[in-house]
């Protein structure tokens, strides 16, 4: 009989509770999130990366935890599955730390996990220097260099694996910010440490850059050249220092690490929640007036959804439509992805596929360079 392939796979069932309701995190705020309307996503992140080594099942023994934290997924998409640590009541912390000790003793080929940077900090606090680990990105804040790009991405590099390639291993940083810090508009980023994950760079994010754009007569242009095309539509703005550069131009308040919405260069919605948005625009979108997206791009990693802005929910997108998408970034930041494309991760990947493409990138006052969207994972 073939030895199979030992699949660790955990689950935070509340990771990314926090994003959609403006919550900016999940740490300690999982049940304001779901009184808030929330809806749990991490499984469906995680079988968005099952799918792609369906095929494979037969070849795989999942290890996991009870119900949702893994069992339930896994049992439900036919997989080989044994339970090694059962859940009493709501999952936690303790609960991830409790799975990968066990996961220690199980010799393990890949430790599959979805959650966010603090799920990667659970992981991390037992794992040891030997445990390979791959993140599948399902939460709020995902500053660690663990995960795949995508959801989809992370299923492939297992894939790989399973089809034999040659996969080095290399070291990733985990890193998390202070969310109490986060919600009062301040990034304070720390570095845990580093585990092992599977070398694939299409795949594999990287860490992100930090500190804010220091050219600042670069983002005074870049909010000119936005400002002068600026008519009556509704805007959304995202979150970052690009986009709150264009409204310091206007003179309005700015949720750095929120979204926003702007009507003739007014603010009408301040940090507001993906239900909140899908509200305010329901207006234009009725009576078929176009809605604008402002977003720029996170350094180092190229993400421009679904990196600290699940308040842009698949629907919303959908509503504004890929042509009403205007990308702003300096060429700085364009120059440090080295010619790797921009990222879309929607949490739906059909989308992702639409949203594909070439994108007229507004870089100064009239200045412009065309770059690429282009999920590597999706090619």
């Amino acid at each position: 009989m073939a030895v199979k392939f030992r699949l660790g796979l955990i689950i935070n069932p509340f990771a990314g509770l926090g994003g959609s309701v403006a919550l900016k995190g999940s740490d300690g705020v999982a049940e304001e999130a779901l009184a808030r309307g929330a809806k749990p996503k991490a499984h469906l992140r995680m079988q968005q990366a099952l799918e792609v080594i369906l095929p494979y099942q037969q070849q795989i023994e999942v290890i996991t935890a009870s119900g949702d934290m893994g069992e339930s997924l896994a049992k439900e998409m036919g997989f080989d599955v044994r339970v090694v640590h059962s859940v009493d009541g709501k999952s936690d912390a303790s609960d991830t730390q409790a799975v990968v000790k066990h996961l220690l003793e199980e010799e393990l080929d890949l430790l599959l996990f979805a959650g966010g940077d603090g799920t990667a900090r659970d992981v991390y606090s037992v794992a040891d220097d030997n445990m390979p680990v791959l993140g599948v990105p399902a939460g709020v804040k995902i500053h660690s260099g663990v995960y795949g790009i995508t959801p989809h991405a992370s299923g492939m590099v297992v894939k790989m694996l399973l089809d034999g390639e040659l996969v080095c291993l290399m070291s990733a940083d985990v890193m998390d910010i202070d969310e109490v810090a986060f919600r009062e508009g301040t990034v304070r980023a720390k570095r845990y440490g580093d585990m092992l994950v599977p070398a694939e760079p299409r795949f594999i994010q990287a860490v992100k850059m930090g500190g804010i754009e220091s050219d600042e007569l670069v983002l005074v242009d870049i909010a000119a050249e936005v400002i002068e095309n600026m008519n009556e539509e509704c805007y959304i703005m995202g979150s970052g220092s690009t986009v709150a550069a264009v409204m310091a131009e206007m003179g309005l308040e700015n949720t750095l690490l929120g979204v926003d919405l702007v009507q003739d260069q007014q603010v009408i919605g301040t940090d507001l929640s993906a239900e909140q948005l899908l509200q305010l625009t329901q207006e234009s979108f009725t009576q078929d007036q176009p809605i604008k997206l402002v977003i720029t791009l996170i350094g180092g990693q190229g993400h421009i959804l679904g990196r600290g802005n699940q308040q842009l929910s698949s629907e919303l997108i959908k509503r504004v439509g890929k042509d009403n998408i205007i990308i702003i970034a300096t060429k700085t930041k364009l120059k440090a992805l080295e010619g790797r494309p921009l990222i879309v991760d929607s949490g739906d990947p059909q989308l992702d596929r639409d949203l594909c493409g070439y994108y007229q990138v507004i870089t100064g006052y009239h200045d412009y360079v065309m770059y690429q969207v282009a999920n590597p994972d999706l090619n």
